[in-house]
């Protein structure tokens, strides 16, 4: 009969130093990455935020008071300004996407042996600076240019003077000169993704809705689009994203009635020298669109993209 004994089991041998090694290796892989949100994101955020409390002038020095009525001040004077940063952003976004979804859906299914063609067309803007390509359009939608005396002839520009977005027969320093430099800009940022999502749905699935005798408007409601809604998100967010900060736009197509809040930033770090108010200001407008890409995403139902 064998003995019953009250002893222990035996601890577990130790992983030999290769194996733990091992187990390092994807937070060694991590760590050149954590380092340069550390250093490039982090360490200039909390900085910012030193900088959004402060009180003082260059001469004189800044000092930490905690001055929160910096944030109410910035946002109190300079609310315009918001308010016409979202509108031309959405609306540069709602331009994106109409024009990208079909020229993405054109390539995903109908481009055939085209396809890296149209491709390398869609990013051919991305080897030329994004300075230069804004200094283009302000040629092309110039006063004397054969865009602006087509848009006349064809009585285009009588019913953009109704809308309120351009001034007589010029089309330049006003709103939609403004978002047509945006649009183009950032058309690129809704197509990649767009073409990604509609470029994955199985073409099968098209078969079978016509199996089912469902009608090509039908089989894009029911079929199409619901499945390409991750490229959407995507694609609206890149777009809207930076088009809200953006002030390269602003400066070189528009005028001072269409300054957007990245201007007024820019302009009170290098120009008023204001920091406290140029750096409150920039965290209320990431709070504003970290705010407003929440609801977007979580009302869109796609969580699982966050």
């Amino acid at each position: 009969m064998a003995l019953v004994t009250d002893q222990p089991p035996a601890p577990p041998a130790p992983l030999p130093t290769a194996a733990r090694g091992r187990k390092l290796i994807p937070y060694w892989l991590l760590l050149p990455g954590i380092l340069w949100l550390l250093v490039f994101f982090a360490a200039p955020l909390v900085y910012q935020a030193s900088t959004s409390v402060q009180t003082g002038s260059l001469e004189e020095g800044f000092d930490v008071t905690w001055h929160f009525a910096t944030y109410w001040d910035a946002l109190t004077e300079y609310y315009p300004q918001f308010l016409r940063s979202v509108a031309y952003a959405a609306t540069a976004t709602a331009l994106c996407l109409a024009l990208g979804y079909p020229l993405a859906y054109l390539i995903a299914f109908k481009a055939g042996r085209w396809r890296n063609v149209l491709m390398i067309l869609v990013i051919a803007p991305f080897f030329t600076s994004f300075l230069i390509r804004t200094l283009a359009w302000k040629t092309i939608l110039s006063d004397g240019g054969p865009v602006v005396s087509a848009l006349a002839s064809l009585h285009v520009l009588d019913v953009t003077n109704a809308l309120g977005v351009t001034e007589g027969h010029r089309v330049l320093a006003t709103p939609l000169a403004v978002v047509c430099g945006l649009t183009y800009n950032f058309l690129p940022f809704m197509i990649l993704p767009l073409y990604t999502s509609l470029e994955r749905i199985d073409a099968r699935l098209h078969e079978a809705a016509g199996d089912l005798y469902a009608r090509p408007l039908t089989t894009f409601r029911k079929v199409t689009f619901p499945l390409s809604m991750p490229g959407v998100v995507a694609g609206t967010l890149l777009t809207f994203i930076p088009a809200t900060g953006d002030y390269i736009n602003a400066e070189l197509l528009g005028s001072t009635d269409q300054k957007m809040i990245g201007n007024v930033i820019q302009s009170q770090f290098l120009r008023v020298l204001d920091y406290p108010t140029a750096a409150a200001l920039s965290f209320i407008l990431m709070a504003a669109i970290l705010a407003m890409v929440t609801v977007y995403i979580r009302k869109s139902g796609t969580e699982d993209l966050v």
